[in-house]
């Protein structure tokens, strides 16, 4: 837990999405005595469709302005359509052409929410920052902020939070890290706010309907190329459409028959080749990190045992980081683990405590050292 703060006139901007998160923390942290702010993120491109109900759509801009005027707190919508075309969706579109399955929501997170958002609030005045993410925010014994997992296991979303360091850690609320998310839903309901039944959203929020493949064929059309399916033999099983879109571990999709699942396991977008294998040939040993980020500040000096997540939706495993003298961090698992894939991210923990995390760069099958940019077979 967080040390009581004397909130007596202190102002505090929430972010607020539209959603029923958002909106129940801009309501608690009214009912604490904060001086609370409401701003909306302009962000949706202005070349994607407008439906749904998005965090970034233009509806959700109108919820949020609505949750705003019941809690009679003041209410601005900020253009952010560059930093987050930019930030997010030119890095979405580069790590897809190379091969990569990128996470959007922490690029949206580092370079949008944490960073650019941190400087308006200054800007009006602010003394804090606050979201809807259930995690929490802690001292350790010599003073530092540590981010720490929220109360619910299930809704938890430190995972995306690894980038935040002790300059935003200092100046950040996440009111709800305590709460469980149907505890959120039922407050919601009973402060009276319109948005208690919204729906979480679970897409990537731009781009639209049809999905991130038919987004990325309009962005990027000549990377919706057909190529070949192979096996990690070589021989040839059928064609693709494009080799963006795909991912590792993917099963279903893949377009071509055989008498056994088969899997993603490397994307080749140089030559155009999907790899597909079986469930033994995703288990990997270590995978690389890069542009790795430590809560404290403080990278360790050499190999420390964690527990890691290399996606969002996993449990935690077992395993050891250690420096690498290029400035790259290996993250060896104790069991090998299934599916790592570049441009997700590897996330550090020890017990409740998030100590970093960076984007995998590269994956290790078999042999110790990784292939830069694929996958050891």
């Amino acid at each position: 837990m967080g040390a009581v703060r004397d909130r007596a006139g202190m102002t505090v901007v929430v972010a607020m999405s539209g959603g029923v998160d958002s909106s129940v923390a801009a309501a608690l942290l009214k009912e604490q005595g904060y001086n609370v702010i409401g701003v909306t993120l302009q962000i949706w491109p202005s070349d994607a469709p407008s439906e749904g109900q998005g965090c970034c759509s233009l509806d959700a801009v109108e919820d949020a302005r609505r949750v705003a005027t019941l809690l009679d707190i003041p209410h601005y919508v900020l253009n952010m359509r560059e930093e987050f075309e930019r930030s997010v969706i030119a890095d979405f579109l580069d790590e897809y052409s190379r091969g990569r399955t990128p996470n959007p929501c922490i690029r949206c997170n580092e370079h949008v929410k944490f960073s650019a958002l941190l400087g308006k609030a200054q800007a009006l005045g602010a003394e804090r920052l606050a979201t809807g993410h259930y995690a929490r925010i802690g001292r350790d014994a010599e003073g530092r902020f540590t981010l720490l997992r929220a109360a619910d296991p299930r809704k938890d979303q430190s995972y995306v939070l690894y980038m935040l360091g002790q300059r935003e850690l200092a100046r950040l609320e996440f009111p709800l890290g305590d709460m469980a998310k149907k505890d959120a839903r039922t407050l919601a309901r009973e402060m009276g706010l319109p948005v208690w039944r919204k729906p979480d959203s679970q897409e990537i929020c731009f781009v639209g309907s049809e999905g991130h493949r038919a987004f990325l064929a309009q962005r990027r059309p000549e990377t919706a190329l057909p190529g070949e399916i192979r096996d990690t033999s070589g021989r040839i099983l059928g064609r693709h459409s494009g080799a963006v879109g795909f991912t590792i571990g993917q099963r279903k999709g893949i377009g071509v028959a055989a008498a056994e699942p088969l899997y993603v396991v490397d994307i080749d977008t140089g030559r155009n080749i999907i790899t597909v294998g079986r469930w033994e040939e995703l288990m990997a040993n270590s995978v690389r990190v890069g542009a790795v980020k430590w809560v404290s500040g403080e990278p360790p000096a050499g190999p420390i045992a964690v527990t890691c997540k290399v996606r969002y939706n996993m449990r935690e495993v077992p395993a050891t980081v250690r420096p690498l003298p290029d400035g790259e961090w290996e993250l060896e698992f104790v069991t090998p683990e299934r599916a790592p894939t570049p441009g997700q991210a590897a996330v550090f923990y020890d017990g409740e405590t998030v100590l970093g995390g960076g984007t995998i760069e590269s994956v290790c099958r078999g042999a110790r050292q990784p292939v830069e940019g694929g996958v050891q077979q």
